[in-house]
C-alpha cells in the first residue's frame, strides 16, 4: 500500500508528539496502582487512525507501544493492542458518520457530526488499548484478573473520557481540512 504525501505528513507529527510525550514521560501519569501510570499516549494514535486511516494509526500505535516496553517488556502484551487502536478507531468514526448520513441528523461535515464521530472514536480506540492490554497482560500471567478490573475502571475510565473529549474536539476542528486527498467517509 502507497502512502500519500498526506498520510506520511499526519504520520509526521503524530509520530513527532508521540516522540515528545513519551521521551519527556508526559504521556504517562503516575498513580499508585498496578499499572504504575495512566497514559495519555493513546490519543495521537485515535486522531492517526481517525484522520488518515487504520496504516497510519497502526504505525503511530507501534511507536507507542514501543515506548510502553520499559512498564512491562512482553511485546506479547504491549505491541497488538497498540497496532489496532487507531484501525478501531477509524472504523468507529466511519460507522457513526454512516449513520448520521443515514439518519440525516445532521450534515456530513458538521462540525456537531465530526464531533460525535470524534468522541465515539475516541473512546472506542481507549477501550481497545486498556482492554486489549489488560487482556493479554491477564492472559500471560503478569497480573490478576482482579488487578486488570481495577486498573480499567481507576485509569481506564479516566483515559476513556479524556480522550473521547480531546478527539472530539480535534477532529472537529481538524477533518473539515481533509476534504480533498483525504479518506471519504
Amino acid at each position: 500500500m502507497q502512502l500519500t504525501t498526506r498520510q506520511l505528513v499526519i504520520a509526521a507529527l503524530m509520530v513527532a508528539l508521540t516522540v515528545l510525550l513519551g521521551t519527556t514521560r508526559w504521556g504517562f501519569v503516575p498513580l499508585p496502582t498496578p499499572a504504575g501510570a495512566a497514559t495519555i499516549m493513546h490519543i495521537p494514535v485515535i486522531i492517526a487512525g481517525v484522520l488518515q486511516g487504520p496504516v497510519v494509526g497502526g504505525f503511530v500505535g507501534l511507536l507507542f507501544g514501543l515506548f510502553t516496553i520499559p512498564f512491562l517488556g512482553d511485546v506479547r502484551v504491549i505491541i497488538p493492542a497498540r497496532l489496532l487502536i487507531g484501525g478501531a478507531a477509524w472504523l468507529t468514526f466511519i460507522g457513526v458518520m454512516a449513520v448520521m448520513r443515514v439518519l440525516g441528523a445532521y450534515s456530513q461535515r458538521s462540525r456537531e457530526a465530526l464531533g460525535i464521530a470524534g468522541i465515539a472514536a475516541g473512546v472506542v480506540g481507549t477501550l481497545t488499548n486498556t482492554i486489549g492490554t489488560l487482556y493479554l497482560a491477564v492472559w500471560f500471567g503478569y497480573i490478576e484478573r482482579a488487578a486488570a478490573v481495577s486498573i480499567a475502571l481507576v485509569q481506564g475510565l479516566p483515559e476513556m473520557l479524556l480522550a473521547g473529549l480531546v478527539t472530539g474536539a480535534l477532529v472537529a476542528m481538524l477533518k473539515p481540512w481533509f476534504k480533498d486527498g483525504g479518506f471519504k467517509f
